[in-house]
């Protein structure tokens, strides 16, 4: 079996590598915007339920098994053991939702288990850093609190960057990119 030479200016001229080195950006730069349509073709899909896939919604329990496949029949895969948490629903099929956690991990729940209500994690891919709870929708607002990463909210809704949410006791507003359980630019009431 012949093997293939990974060096891609292998055999080729000045002029030639100049061109590769100029077009390999660029083709690198057209993948990724044609990711970014993909995914937001991916946004705008609607499932079997007649809502939009994917989406955010909590665990409705404090107990949600998570299965390797969309049945009862399959293996379980590891159970949520915390009502409210946030996870993002990626695919349906009957009454099963393909759910996403904010570790990236996949797997099956059955739609009953699951809630509409909206929730975020506050910046749980950290671990230390605090995020400011605002009195208003402005990064020079008054901080009201310190909220700590893996802290769990209530929102209320998002607009221009900003959700409104509460939390112990605490009403306020967090900056949209500090949390997980919404999109980035989503706006919702």
């Amino acid at each position: 079996m012949a093997t293939r030479n990974k060096n891609i200016f292998a055999g080729k001229t000045g002029a030639a590598k100049a061109l590769v080195r100029r077009l390999v950006p660029l083709l690198i730069l057209a993948a990724y915007l044609a990711g970014g349509a993909q995914a937001q073709a991916q946004a705008t899909k609607t499932g079997p339920s007649g809502l939009p896939v994917p989406r955010f919604v909590s665990l409705k329990s404090d107990r949600v098994n998570v299965r390797k496949g969309p049945s009862r029949e399959h293996d379980i895969a590891w159970t949520f053991v915390r009502a409210g948490l946030p996870v993002e629903i990626v695919q349906e099929f009957d009454n099963w939702r393909r759910v996403r956690d904010w570790e990236g991990e996949e797997g099956w729940v059955f739609h009953s288990l699951l809630s509409g209500r909206r929730t975020g994690l506050v910046t749980p891919w950290e671990s230390s850093s605090t995020t400011p709870l605002r009195a208003d929708a402005s990064s020079d607002a008054t901080i009201l609190a310190e909220l700590k990463p893996l802290v769990l909210v209530n929102v209320a809704g998002c607009s221009e960057g900003w959700c409104e949410v509460s939390a112990n006791g605490y009403d306020g507003w967090v900056d949209q990119t500090r949390l997980f359980g919404v999109y980035p630019d989503e706006t919702f009431e």
